[in-house]
């Protein structure tokens, strides 16, 4: 079972940028990786996305501040977030599945693996 384990959230103030980290405990080659927000009690959107080949997707109108990027030697996905917003801040989950990372989702569920999480605030 693969597990991911994040890093890199915090508090920020609006304009501000972070960069969240995520490891994979085993080979994560072939897996589709990205990042889920929590929004609206226990759901979850897709914010950045990276196929198993690099193919990279966003979610508007977030894509212009986001970069998403991997490193599969490393196993590692990061999540480069700048000019950051109030809206922007929640609870990031680095997910991962064999198959493909589905936009909406219930927290933990649907998609394969999920991460515990990382916090992000961004201060007006």
């Amino acid at each position: 079972e693969v597990q991911l384990v994040e890093s890199g959230g915090g508090s920020v103030e609006t304009g501000g940028s972070l960069r969240l980290s995520c490891v994979a405990s085993e080979d994560s080659v072939d897996l589709e990786m990205g990042w889920y927000r929590q929004v609206l009690g226990n759901e979850c959107e897709v914010v950045a996305e990276i196929s198993h080949r690099g193919f990279k997707q966003y979610k508007n109108p977030t894509k212009a501040r986001l970069s998403i990027s991997r490193d599969n030697g490393k196993n590692t996905v990061h999540l480069q977030m700048d000019s950051l917003k109030p809206e922007d801040a929640g609870r990031y989950f680095c997910a991962a599945d064999p198959v493909a990372l589905l936009v909406k989702v219930k927290c933990g569920e649907v998609t394969r693996y999920w991460g515990q999480g990382t916090q992000v605030s961004v201060s007006s």
